[in-house]
Parts: C-alpha cells; sequence; structure tokens
C-alpha cells in the first residue's frame, strides 16, 4: 500500500549520487574515451603504415609501381639552364609551375586563356603562351623566362634596354611577355622590318596603349644586336 511518498523521486536521486560515488562507472567512462582515441590513433597510424609499406618493403633499386593512367607529379624542367624539380599536377600549366611553384613572378597570368601574351616565354627558343601549355610536356624542353634574359652580371637584354630608352612600360603588367616576344623574334629574325615586327608582336596586349613605343624599341634593339 502507498504512503504517498513519490519513490521514483526520492530513488532518482540516490541512484544518480551512487552512480557519481561509484568509481568503476567513472573507470568504465574514462576506459570508453580512452579506447575511442586510441582507436582513431590507430586507424590513423594504419593509413600511414600502409603508405609507406611500399617504400620500406620495396626491393632495392626497384621502381614503385603506379596506377594504371597514373602521371608522375615529380618531374624535371629545364627553366633558364638549370634543372629545377617541381611537383605538379596532372592539368597545371606552365602559367602555374612558373611563379607559383618555382618563384619565376616574371610570367604573368592575365587572361589564362592564350590571348593577352602576359605569359609568354621561350620554349626552345619559341614564343609561346604559358597558360595554353600542360608543364608535363615541357619535359626535355628548354625553358626561358624573362629572368632568364638578362646578362651575366646582372645588365639588362638589349630588349629590355630599348624598351626603356623608348618609354614601353607603362603600368608593366604586359611587359615580361612584350619582353619575350620581342627576344624570340630577333633570335629568329635578328634585322626585321617594321612590318615583320610589328607581326610577331601582335599577339601581346598593352592595355595602357604603347604599341607604338614597344615597336620602337624592338627596332632600336634589332638595330643595337
Amino acid at each position: 500500500m502507498s504512503d504517498g511518498t513519490p519513490k521514483n523521486d526520492v530513488a532518482r536521486p540516490a541512484r544518480d549520487h551512487e552512480a557519481a560515488d561509484d568509481p568503476g562507472v567513472l573507470a568504465r567512462v574514462a576506459q570508453q574515451r580512452s579506447t575511442r582515441r586510441a582507436f582513431i590513433k590507430g586507424v590513423i597510424a594504419s593509413g600511414a603504415a600502409v603508405s609507406a609499406a611500399g617504400y620500406l618493403f620495396a626491393r632495392p633499386g626497384a621502381a614503385l609501381a603506379q596506377a594504371p593512367g597514373a602521371v608522375e607529379r615529380l618531374i624535371s624542367l629545364n627553366v633558364n639552364g638549370q634543372v629545377r624539380r617541381v611537383d605538379v599536377l596532372p592539368q597545371e600549366t606552365l602559367a602555374m609551375t612558373l611563379p607559383y611553384k618555382l618563384g619565376l613572378t616574371g610570367t604573368k597570368l592575365g587572361c589564362d586563356r592564350g590571348e593577352c601574351g602576359a605569359c609568354t616565354v621561350l620554349v626552345d627558343d619559341v614564343p609561346l603562351y604559358a597558360c595554353s601549355v600542360l608543364t608535363h610536356g615541357m619535359r626535355e624542353r628548354a625553358i626561358t623566362t624573362v629572368e632568364g634574359v638578362e646578362g651575366p652580371d646582372g645588365a639588362l637584354h638589349p630588349v629590355q634596354q630599348a624598351f626603356v630608352d623608348e618609354l614601353g612600360p607603362q603600368c608593366g603588367f604586359c611587359t615580361p611577355g612584350q619582353v619575350m616576344a620581342a627576344v624570340g623574334l630577333l633570335k629568329a629574325n635578328p634585322n626585321p622590318t617594321v612590318e615583320e615586327a610589328r607581326l610577331a608582336m601582335s599577339g601581346n596586349i598593352c592595355r595602357c596603349g604603347a604599341y607604338d613605343h614597344y615597336l620602337r624599341g624592338v627596332m632600336r634593339a634589332a638595330g643595337e644586336a
């Protein structure tokens, strides 16, 4: 027979108090947390172990197998006469690799669609838009950027000096591409006519409108070469 006492209300605080005082409960909770942490650490460690297994247990001199269709990311590039090792993504363009991976910031990324010419470099002495070629296709090719045309003592290239003398650079963003297009022209044709020079430089956009200044610079450099 009930005496009217709310047994549930009285018993619940008692059970909670007993659970709080029971060292076994706390130990089990602590053990569960520790086990969870250990499990996560174990997953991470096992993943690292599996990744490294091929390196640890490979036969000396044996090449690591790659998945079918995989592209080797660590490649060698001949840039400005130096062989540079660089990690390159499969779809990465030369315009991304040169400034962001190799620190050659003279190569400017403008339109990124092969129209403005700001990223012009020489590949085997031929002017190319760096944004329009994949870096992986540049293996065993000789790449020259604007940093590579200066003299051994740091003197300006005749094209660079001629552009300065003719007041070609205005904002300067397109200037590296203009320089490389002109250098490529003079390598192929040391004595171009004005029309030949105009045609060779037509792929480089100058948003400041200094086309005549750059053209006169090309002709000045041709006369001094």
